[in-house]
């Protein structure tokens, strides 16, 4: 998302809204290792919620990632 930076006297320069990602390890039961993932702050309170295999499954069907 692009918007405006607006100083005090009301000049207006450029700006773009960078979406919130962190890069996170979560240990995967399934896999029994850390898989690291770039994740939103919604994302990791997904994955707390549904745990890190359920997330990825539902991520993998809907093509937000694909797993090699």
């Amino acid at each position: 998302m692009v918007g405006n930076n607006v100083s005090h006297s009301k000049r207006r320069t450029k700006r773009i809204f960078a979406l919130n990602l962190k890069t996170k390890k979560f240990w995967s039961e399934a896999e029994q290792r850390f898989i690291t993932l770039k994740v939103s702050c919604k994302g990791m309170k997904t994955i707390a919620k549904n745990g890190v295999d359920a997330a990825v499954r539902e991520a993998q069907k809907n093509g937000y990632i694909n797993l090699v």
